[in-house]
């Protein structure tokens, strides 16, 4: 059975986006230009795609709101606040910003709750608080069973749901995933399209995510937007993208069909 998403977040009146990419470009050297004029906003919990070919640009979008690589030009605004020169380290911990990598995210040496205890370390500082804390993920992503296990031996969807439950530790307010469903069966991207709406519903995130399997990302999203040859060429829900001519003819192709 398909998960169905009950409702989509298109807008929220009278309210400003919680983010705001505000006419962003980015190049590297000086011939190779990754974004050009880009601007995008967020809501408060709302759960907005990334798609496009390789090279259009979706992981470094998530690296400039990081803070791991700065604009050309262009501003990053948080909760009405600009961003675009602060550091990392300061994002993350001023405005709750955390990232679900597509590749590692964990200790491979460390079993399960030793992964959650290390990071919850740096982030929670009262020991009876995190400990609280590890053991209502480890539930909440039904972990228990592998606690003591070492990351390196998990399955494929287990160290997806580790990862997220690492990323929960500092109840952030925006979360950045980066292509979670990447190289998974069927029944374990099913499982995690399913944590991705619980996420969105139980901790009223805003959650920008970026992956290849778009009928399976499009499922978890509000809005979705698609770029191409550094623009945005296309946003909107998952059903106006199906009647949008430039989504089509620059990354669905004439054959895609989303249900």
């Amino acid at each position: 059975m398909s998960v169905i998403k009950k409702f989509r977040i298109t807008k929220i009146k009278n309210s400003k986006p919680l983010i705001s990419l505000r006419k962003i470009s980015l190049s590297f050297k000086k011939n190779h230009l990754i974004l050009d004029n880009i601007s995008l906003d967020i809501s408060k919990g709302q759960v907005i795609g990334l798609l496009g070919p390789n090279g259009a640009g979706k992981s470094s979008l998530m690296n400039l709101i990081t803070g791991v690589i700065k604009p050309n030009f262009g501003n990053i605004i948080i909760n009405g606040e600009d961003i675009t020169q602060y550091p990392v380290y300061t994002r993350t911990k001023k405005f709750k910003i955390s990232l679900v990598p597509q590749i590692g995210g964990y200790f491979s040496d460390l079993s399960t709750e030793d992964n959650l205890n290390a990071v919850g370390e740096i982030l929670i500082k009262d020991p009876k608080l995190r400990k609280m804390k590890v053991e209502e993920l480890i539930f909440k992503f039904e972990l228990d069973a592998v606690r003591k296990v070492e990351a390196k031996f998990l399955s494929g969807g287990m160290k997806r749901r580790l990862v997220i439950s690492m990323s929960l530790l500092g109840d952030p307010e925006i979360l950045l995933m980066d292509e979670p469903l990447a190289a998974l069966d069927p029944q374990t991207i099913q499982m995690l399209q399913t944590i991705i709406i619980k996420l969105q519903s139980d901790y009223n995130l805003s959650i920008l995510i970026t992956d290849h399997q778009a009928r399976d990302l499009l499922v978890v999203c509000d809005k979705a937007v698609i770029l191409s040859n550094s623009k945005i060429v296309a946003e909107g829900t998952p059903s106006e993208l199906m009647k949008n001519e430039n989504a089509t003819k620059y990354y669905f192709g004439d054959n895609f069909k989303f249900k």
